[in-house]
């Protein structure tokens, strides 16, 4: 029962807090909810055997077999990390959501239900609930962005929400062709993989349906830009959840049905998969260069970073295969902790434009330190994590295609520019916005509380500890990825 315990925790403290009035008790329920996920997120990575690369700790609560459709929930090496990941992010979430005053009880009870979402895709082995809870973890992002966003707070979630509902779409359309074109009318996925057999010309076009739909989720280039918009005006803790976990549904979608099920057709599509990742790396990564709120520039980096994820995906080989999961592991902490900091940093000085910032580094030194980590993260200093992925994913690039792996150093090099740009005027100089602000409340400087330092210091021990120790990510993916692709043969 830990798997369904993981999934309904969330879903049993989203109930409880909709009973209740007190603000204090709405924030520790939530984190109780959140810490008992993470708990046994945590027990599974260590109990895992990852020398078994198919499903372990299957648990089927109920079956309609008239419609084949099963409550089936299990987990492999492809869906652990992330599911570790998605309770990392949630309970940092939660914590760093103190200074919320406005409607407490709805915004948490919303982080709740979308966290339950992301929980039941990387659970659920039935396409039916997989799609259902797809749509859990998306709808959601609507509300928290249209009431507790900033800025062009209803633009931003109007168009989000259009962006994310047609790339739902296709997955849907997907799934019901599924279902009649394989002849077993089933949504069992595991039952699929064994037992459908389609042709080269489906193959070929369903391939491209669950591509487009998920890499929609993704950011893939040109369906991403709802994506800088969305995290602009959301609330700090759903920027983080939807730009580390919700986008990296989006590639686990590619690997979990898209890959496995149609490899002819992942073969026929290859060569998109790495025009769109290159595409990716670099356009975003220029966009980046041209803006001056903290926010877009984080957002544009997320959608340069998810380039890789895709280009990982498209070398179809097991060391790109693994790099795109780290990157998606690695860019999910890094991006939560950057989220984290830029919030913080927007409610004490009042912007987000580095131009009107100045000297954070002398007047908040903890929520820089947090903030320089997590860049040096992104632009692939060795020793941090983002230095592993970026690297197996740019030499497994270049054994399959020489330009994509050399737009992708191209893109490294733009990133090193827009992160010490941002570096050198946002953290040090002069101090130039914000002083009235702190001066009104009394104080020579509003640097994080314990509160906020203890998330921030866990994820960025993620960072430190896979730079320095990668075997221990790639030991969990390494046998399923291999398993993955075993049909892939060139």
């Amino acid at each position: 029962m830990i798997l369904s315990t993981i999934l309904f925790a969330p879903i049993v403290a989203m109930i409880w807090v909709m009973c209740i009035h007190s603000p204090r008790l709405i924030r520790t329920i939530s984190l109780a909810g959140s810490l008992v996920s993470f708990a046994l997120s945590a027990y599974l990575v260590l109990r895992f055997d990852y020398q078994h690369p198919g499903f372990q700790w299957t648990e089927q609560l109920f079956e309609l077999p008239g419609w084949g459709i099963q409550f089936l929930l299990s987990v492999d090496g492809l869906s652990i990390p992330l599911l570790l990941l998605t309770s990392i992010i949630i309970t940092s979430g939660i914590l760093v959501s103190g200074r919320l005053e406005v409607r407490v009880k709805e915004y948490f009870a919303l982080l709740l239900f979308l966290v339950s979402g992301a929980y039941g895709v990387l659970l659920c082995m039935d396409m039916f609930f997989f799609f259902l809870f797809y749509e859990v973890a998306v709808i959601p992002m609507f509300l928290l962005v249209n009431v507790w966003g900033s800025g062009n707070k209803e633009y931003a979630a109007n168009k989000l929400t259009l962006y994310l509902l047609a790339g739902s779409a296709l997955v849907f359309f997907g799934f019901l062709l599924l279902y009649f074109q394989s002849g077993l009318y089933t949504f069992d996925l595991g039952a699929m993989l064994e037992l459908a057999g389609f042709t080269h010309e489906t193959e070929r076009w369903m391939f491209l349906l669950f591509f487009l739909g998920f890499g929609t989720l993704a950011a893939t280039w040109p369906f991403h830009t709802w994506s800088p918009d969305g995290y602009a005006s959301a609330p700090t803790a759903a920027s983080m959840l939807h730009a580390a976990v919700l986008k990296t549904l989006g590639g686990y979608g590619i690997l979990r049905v898209a890959v496995p099920l149609f490899p002819q057709g992942a073969r026929d599509w290859q060569w998109l998969m790495l025009t769109l990742g290159a595409i990716n790396i670099v356009y975003a990564a220029c966009c980046v260069i041209a803006q001056k709120d903290l926010k877009y520039i984080v957002g544009y980096s997320c959608v340069s970073h998810m380039g890789l994820v895709m280009l990982g995906i498209g070398t179809l080989s097991e060391t790109g295969v693994n790099g795109a999961m780290f990157q998606m592991f690695s860019h999910g902490v890094m991006v939560a902790l950057l989220f984290a900091c830029v919030g913080y940093i927007y409610d004490t000085k009042h912007t987000r434009n580095i131009e009107e910032l100045g000297g954070l580094l002398g007047e908040m030194p903890r929520a820089s330190i947090f903030f320089i980590l997590a860049g040096l993260t992104a632009l692939g200093l060795p020793g941090l994590s983002g230095f592993v992925a970026e690297f197996l994913v740019i030499y497994s690039a270049f054994t399959v295609s020489p330009l994509a792996g050399t737009l992708a150093l191209l893109g490294l090099v733009l990133s090193a520019i827009y992160v010490l740009r941002v570096f050198k005027r946002a953290f040090w100089g002069v101090p130039l916005a914000g002083k009235a602000a702190m001066a009104a409340q009394g104080h020579e400087s509003l640097d994080m509380n314990w509160k906020m330092v203890i998330p921030c210091v866990l994820l960025c021990l993620f960072l430190v500890v896979l730079g320095v120790y990668p075997k221990m990510f790639i030991d969990y993916v390494g046998p399923t990825s291999t398993e993955l692709l075993k049909n892939l043969s060139f």
